[in-house]
């Protein structure tokens, strides 16, 4: 992570902040502030802390990871050089605000479903070099983070099954090729495919795209079966905060959402700096 800050700051500043270096004196010492102009759940204190801290910026946080904002919270104050602070405030802005964003968006979902047995989760449909980021903002909003990358666990999905006989043939060459330490979750499209994976104990059967008659249809086999014990359901794909208590409602255990993270909008925070 510090890598990729350290990347965005780069970006940023290019050969040299020529604004600043124009007009602001050297060694000038400043207080500013960051204000919230939006409301949601704020994310990102601890990666503000440490670009901040890392370049001599003093600082005092008001509030912290997890709160509430309305507009016109005061979220950080601080006090150093001025030349420093311009040249960190977009890339401290751009992270927060995103990660802000993602948290309220997933405390959003995650309120919907309070009440029932059912973990809200993201996705791999990150920005590019900033998954950990966007994962950790997940966690903040109270989302389940799902992966955060390719070794966490086996996701068969439809094209490893698209290179094997069936899901079923994937699903078996998985579990004999993995170890014991690691799960194994399937995606299905059809009830035939999920009945097969369910029997043969996938720990996650994940029900891709399907409508809410056909996911209540699957539920409602397996426990004719009674094999629904047998492995955890999730749903992907077409859920919304229209239809996600449907699907609550037919019993499954896991519904991820690639938008928490794609589509998300970010919140709009404002660094100001206070007139000499």
């Amino acid at each position: 992570m510090d890598k990729i800050i350290e990347y965005m700051l780069e970006e940023d500043e290019g050969f040299g902040d020529i604004t600043s270096n124009a007009v602001v004196e050297e060694n000038k010492e400043v207080n500013a502030y960051i204000i919230s102009k939006d409301e949601g759940i704020l994310a990102g204190i601890d990666v503000i802390r440490s670009v901040l801290e890392e370049y001599g910026v003093k600082i005092i946080f008001w509030l912290k990871d997890g709160s509430e904002i309305s507009k016109g919270d005061l979220i950080i104050s601080m006090k150093g050089d001025a030349r420093t602070i311009l040249l960190l405030e977009r890339t401290v802005l751009n992270l927060s605000m995103r990660m802000s964003g993602v948290a309220t968006a997933a405390h959003y979902y995650a309120n919907l479903v309070k009440d029932y047995d059912v973990k809200i989760a993201g996705t791999r449909k990150t920005s590019p070099a900033i998954a950990k980021f966007d994962k950790y903002a997940l966690k903040v909003g109270g989302a389940d983070t799902h992966r955060f990358s390719l070794d966490d666990m086996v996701l068969i999905k439809d094209n490893h099954i698209a290179v094997c006989d069936s899901p079923l043939d994937a699903l078996l060459k998985a579990k004999e090729n993995t170890s014991f330490s690691k799960k194994i979750e399937i995606e299905v499209e059809t009830l035939e495919d999920a009945i097969k994976c369910v029997e043969n104990k996938a720990d996650i059967v994940m029900l891709d795209n399907m409508s809410g008659v056909e996911v209540k249809e699957v539920i409602e086999e397996l426990e004719k079966l009674n094999i629904r014990q047998n492995s955890l359901i999730e749903v992907s794909g077409g859920i919304t905060e229209d239809n996600i208590l449907d699907y609550v409602e037919y019993g499954v255990d896991i519904i991820s959402i690639g938008a928490l993270t794609h589509s998300s909008r970010s919140l709009n925070f404002s660094l100001r700096i206070e007139s000499s």
